[in-house]
């Protein structure tokens, strides 16, 4: 069969904590299924996946925080290797993945992989559960070396050991708006931030109000605003400056972060420029994040800063396009040089060393799962492996960001608060943002707090 082998997937579910999905590759000779249209649509080419061998009876728990509907996805993905290898995949996601994970590790039951969000997460669990934490690897090591630039080797790296390769990603430097009012109303798209500015200012002179934003999100409440400040201290201080806040090298308060933050408020905490269609500056904490644009459309407010991935907020009646109802540009550097990009992505752990384990693993920061998730993924999307096929990427807004994400001219930092320890990143950083806009509190207030938040040891 040169090298084909048949197989058909299926997939079983039960209900638990979380969503557990169990894929299972049934193997035969000859055409199996009696030739059944299921059968050859399933049909494999396993070239790719020989060196994987035959795992037939293995299985490989996943655990992770991509729950429905994006889990189907991620699952559908998972099928060429499941075909042609004969392993079970059992994946578990939870709402609950990064308070449960550690207690899963406590309590000597960890999956065999894990999809970690944040690389100040990974840091953590490396430093309290260094035995069960497997360092990847070298067909790992060798699929990240080639596939995938430094900067995001170096965020699955912990002293000097990598232990996660990235998953999937995004670009969060971006400003949505709408295509077909700017189009009406004779504006331009930005370059620079002082262009940007002046095109805010434009919009209020001809009536409007430009900007709308929410960093309501449940126990996550705040961090929306945490992305502006980072996007703006990569713009005002640069990318060295950046690193050395986000690794505490350098005072949360220091004045280079604090002038981040004044330049910050001059578009959040002015009354001319927000809240549009949604009330004054400090209704801001209280607009649902994933509602906080619907105002673009009907013109109650122009611009909105927010990732690729705020494309699934839209109504499925708008087209998401260059020249449809919405859109969104880069957001502009001081310059047109000056092309700081901000972006976050997972990262696939390992707590064990079995052959199908490594297998898996690998397979993962392959182009050959990139492309497949890419191949079964509608929109909100896409990967920084730089085998993955740029065509098989479907959403407009997702090519976008692949295509800044991968050019040399863009100088990517992962999002700041995913490196930085819980209790600051996940906890003091939201949560002093928010009173940063609801209680109108100062600027130096807000930073000091944060830095008297950051753990000592």
């Amino acid at each position: 069969m040169n090298g084909m082998r048949r197989r058909r997937g299926t997939a079983v579910v039960a209900a638990g904590a979380g969503l557990t999905l169990l894929l299972a590759a049934c193997s035969g000779g000859g055409d199996e299924g009696g030739g059944d249209a299921e059968g050859t649509a399933n049909e494999t080419d396993c070239s790719a996946y020989e060196e994987y061998g035959d795992l037939s009876g293995k299985t490989v728990s996943v655990y992770t925080s991509i729950v429905d509907p994006e889990s189907e996805e991620q699952i559908n993905s998972y099928q060429p290797f499941v075909d042609c290898t004969g392993v079970e995949i059992d994946y578990e996601g939870s709402r609950e993945f990064e308070a449960q994970l550690p207690v899963r590790l406590t309590a000597g039951n960890p999956p065999d992989i894990a999809y970690v969000p944040q690389p100040g997460f990974l840091k953590s669990l490396v430093a309290d559960f260094p035995d069960q934490v497997v360092p990847a690897p070298q067909s790992v090591i060798d699929n990240a070396t080639e596939f995938y630039t430094e900067e995001w080797v170096n965020y699955g790296t912990v002293d000097g050991t990598l232990y996660a390769t990235p998953l999937g990603a995004n670009v969060k430097s971006f400003v949505w708006y709408s295509p077909l009012a700017f189009e009406d109303a004779g504006y331009e798209i930005p370059t620079t931030w002082d262009e940007l500015m002046d095109l805010s200012q434009q919009i209020v002179d001809d009536g409007g109000v430009p900007w709308c934003a929410g960093i309501e999100s449940g126990d996550a409440t705040g961090w929306p605003a945490t992305d502006w400040l980072e996007d703006v201290v990569l713009r005002t201080a640069g990318a060295d400056v950046y690193d050395q806040w986000v690794n505490h090298e350098i005072p949360f308060n220091d004045p280079q972060i604090v002038e981040a933050l004044g330049t910050v408020g001059e578009i959040l905490k002015n009354d001319e420029y927000v809240n549009g269609g949604l009330g004054n500056v400090q209704s801001i904490a209280t607009a649902a994040w994933n509602e906080s644009a619907n105002g673009i459309p009907d013109g109650t407010c122009w611009l909105h800063r927010a990732a690729n991935f705020y494309q699934a907020n839209w109504d499925e009646s708008l087209e998401v396009a260059e020249d449809g109802d919405v859109y969104a540009f880069y957001l502009p550097g001081v310059s047109e040089d000056d092309k700081p990009l901000l972006g976050a992505g997972e990262f696939v752990t390992a707590f064990s060393d079995r052959p199908e384990v490594e297998a898996f693993q690998a397979f993962l920061s392959s182009p050959e799962w990139a492309n497949s998730k890419a191949s079964v993924t509608a929109q909100g999307w896409f990967s920084a492996n730089n085998g993955l096929d740029p065509e098989l990427i479907k959403s407009p807004i997702d090519k976008l960001a692949f295509e800044l994400l991968t050019s040399d001219e863009y100088t990517f930092r992962f999002d700041g608060s995913d490196q930085m320890p819980g209790a600051v990143g996940t906890g003091s950083f939201w949560t002093e943002m928010t009173a940063w806009v609801a209680n109108d509190k100062s600027d130096e207030d807000v930073l000091s707090a944060i830095e008297a938040s950051w753990p000592t040891s």
